[in-house]
């Protein structure tokens, strides 16, 4: 450290610092160029239903206790707290940055009763002296101040990576938001579905027990053997195993709703045990394109923010190659005598610069400035894997969704033909024109047909949301943005 002690050595440096003050080492952050096609390669489903806001996408759903779930999700979840409370850390980290390019000042005070040794150096050299008092008080007060000059705008750097830290957590939280709505339309979506398929199977239940009671009538009767009664049983005892798993399915959704709304499970178990049809699945907007993807997908954006602090990361290292240049002051009163410490002969004050400069480090600061270019290297290959990820989704979503309705649409033909097939069957076994086996395996097609629909029902409205989850919906562009200035 070079400390010069008068006002008039610090003045030039100062004036130096002021008129420098603009400059910042290290490059200038600028948007990567990314080629995106101008319309995603799967098509929008067709669907009759108007699209949905992307900002409140649930709605579209146009069923009000999903909206309520969703809603509920987001003011009490656990998992987006926490991401609240990492804002909250990541903009003080930010003030904090900000912080560092002002001055600092303190205020210090103090009172000592001191008993001087007779026997230390000063107390042997005082106790031969007159009027040397072994016994004295001490009172001091004061102000200082301390200032970094940022020459260099090594500082102004930092501040700027710490700005998009928290621009990049405002980012994730968002993120987290998008994935507890999906997440709780999902739960509540498998919930009406398992509710769906237990209906089913408790209607091919109540079939298989009528049949049982033909064939068993049948028996004693003497036109049917024991054999076909048997067959009927173990038909009937397989509707029945099929049910627990069933049941055990729809207990985990109604658990994993619960927690997802910050809950212990069975707390709003109530509100949904009642069976209801699953909603209809709302139509996607994509007429922005990929494109659109770079302001909507928060990930797309914590991945930006994190390219941008790792920019800004190269100039805070370059900065260490200058001198690093402070100033400080002091001003206070010290005195043996409390009447006279405010006096201008207990005054005492002090300026000084420093300058402090690592000339000889052995490379350390070139290692410190590749460091920071291979971060952004690395941030840069995330950014860009970022965005191609998000395409990738909205492709898949896309694709899935559109499957999932031409093949609800085969099922539900299917059914009608094997409904047909089923009552004629019947019929035909109750005049001895077929056997059992033929009717048994007509209600097997029929509750494969049944369940599998259901499930390419409650799949279409997953697709959806997992396709309104890749797009980025369900918060507002304008949620990002830093208080910290």
């Amino acid at each position: 450290m070079i400390t010069l002690a008068h006002s008039r050595a610090a003045a030039p440096i100062l004036v130096l610092a002021l008129l420098t003050s603009a400059c910042a080492v290290g490059p200038n952050y600028q948007r990567p160029g990314v080629k995106l096609t101008a319309a995603y390669v799967t098509p929008a489903p067709v669907v009759a239903v108007q699209p949905a806001a992307l900002e409140s996408w649930w709605e579209g759903f146009n069923d009000p206790l999903l909206t309520t779930v969703v809603q509920r999700a987001l003011a009490q979840n656990l998992d987006l707290e926490q991401a609240r409370a990492r804002i909250l850390q990541s903009r003080a980290m930010a003030r904090a940055a900000g912080a560092a390019l002002l001055p600092q000042a303190g205020a210090s005070g103090s009172v000592a009763r001191v008993d001087q040794s007779l026997l230390s150096p000063i107390g042997e050299i005082g106790s031969h002296l007159p009027g040397f008092e072994r016994d004295y008080d001490d009172y001091a007060v004061g102000a200082s101040a301390s200032w970094e000059i940022d020459l260099f705008g090594g500082l102004r750097r930092a501040r700027e990576a710490s700005l998009a830290g928290a621009r990049s957590a405002e980012a994730t939280a968002q993120a987290v938001r998008i994935s507890v709505a999906a997440d709780a339309a999902d739960a509540y979506l498998q919930i009406r579905a398992y509710q769906a398929r237990l209906q089913v199977a408790n209607r091919q239940l109540r079939t298989q027990e009528d049949l049982v009671s033909l064939v068993d009538q049948r028996a004693q009767q003497g036109v049917s053997p024991d054999r076909d009664l048997n067959t009927a049983k173990a038909a009937l005892d397989g509707v029945r195993a099929a049910i627990p798993p069933l049941q055990a399915g729809l207990d985990a959704e109604l658990n994993r709703l619960d927690v997802l709304m910050g809950a212990q499970p069975g707390t709003y178990r109530a509100e949904l045990e009642t069976p209801a049809a699953l909603p209809a699945t709302p139509a996607l907007s994509i007429a922005d394109g990929p494109a659109d993807l770079l302001r909507r997908r928060p990930d797309i954006l914590a991945a930006e923010q994190a390219l941008i602090a790792a920019n800004a990361q190269i100039g805070a290292a370059v900065s260490d190659y200058y001198p690093k240049v402070s100033i400080s002051g002091l001003l206070g009163y010290e005195s043996l005598d409390s009447a006279r410490l405010f006096t201008g002969l207990g005054e005492e004050s002090q300026i000084a610069a420093g300058l402090r400069w690592r000339l000889f480090d052995f490379g350390r600061v070139d290692a410190e400035v590749a460091q920071a270019k291979g971060r952004k290297a690395e941030a840069l290959a995330a950014y860009r894997a970022s965005i191609l990820k998000a395409t990738e989704d909205v492709e898949n979503a896309l694709s899935d969704l559109n499957q999932q309705q031409v093949r609800a649409s085969a099922l539900s033909r299917q059914i009608n033909e094997l409904t047909r097939a089923r009552d004629q069957a019947q019929q035909a076994y109750e005049g001895g024109a077929i056997s059992l086996v033929e009717v048994r395996d007509a209600d097997r097609d029929l509750l494969t047909a049944s369940d599998e629909l259901v499930r390419a029902r409650a799949e279409t409205d997953r697709a959806a949301v997992a396709a309104y989850r890749a797009l980025g919906g369900g918060w507002r562009v304008a949620d990002v943005k830093v208080a910290a200035r």
